[in-house]
């Protein structure tokens, strides 16, 4: 039986998950990205430039100033920074369906069995994915475009009946 449920693991094609073996793993990261620094050196360098430039010409307080704005920019890639390794992860391994949300570094973790879990959109075509079983529910498909929801919908639910 268990080269069978191989055999029909391999021959599904996914779009958004990988299988290794009899798991299944959708990984949905955020778009945001850790590489923008190189933006907040330039962002400074040409701050810093520019107070220097008012400063030669009599400015006085174009340094204090280029100071602020590097600390004001500063700040907000700080908070960016945070989300930047947002992401949802969903596995799907032998009667479990384990689904891992991660936001500005706090890790949610929900178990599912499943031959219970129902998979639907939230409220319509384009909405969050709702993954509910037990009493339990969980929203996943935030970092998805909406366009594509239903299409990783109807992968999650292909993956359960199949496997």
């Amino acid at each position: 039986m268990a080269v069978c449920q191989a055999f029909v693991l391999t021959s599904l094609i996914f779009h958004f998950a990988t299988v290794s073996g009899q798991r299944i793993d959708w990984q949905l990261p955020c778009n945001g990205s850790v590489a923008r620094a190189r933006i907040w050196i330039w962002l400074c360098a040409l701050s810093l430039a520019m107070a220097l430039l008012f400063w030669m010409f009599g400015g006085r307080w174009g340094i204090p100033f280029g100071w602020l704005a590097i600390v004001a920019v500063g700040m907000g890639f700080a908070r960016h920074g945070r989300h930047a390794a947002d992401g949802e992860r969903i596995s799907l391994q032998g009667s479990r369906l384990v689904v891992e949300k991660e936001t500005a570094g706090r890790l949610e973790r929900a178990e599912f069995d499943r031959s219970r879990v129902r998979v639907e959109p939230k409220t319509g075509d384009r909405s969050l994915i709702t993954l509910s079983a037990q009493g339990r529910s969980v929203e996943v498909g935030r970092f998805v475009r909406p366009e594509l929801r239903p299409a990783l919908a109807s992968e999650i639910r292909m993956a359960l009946r199949a496997a």
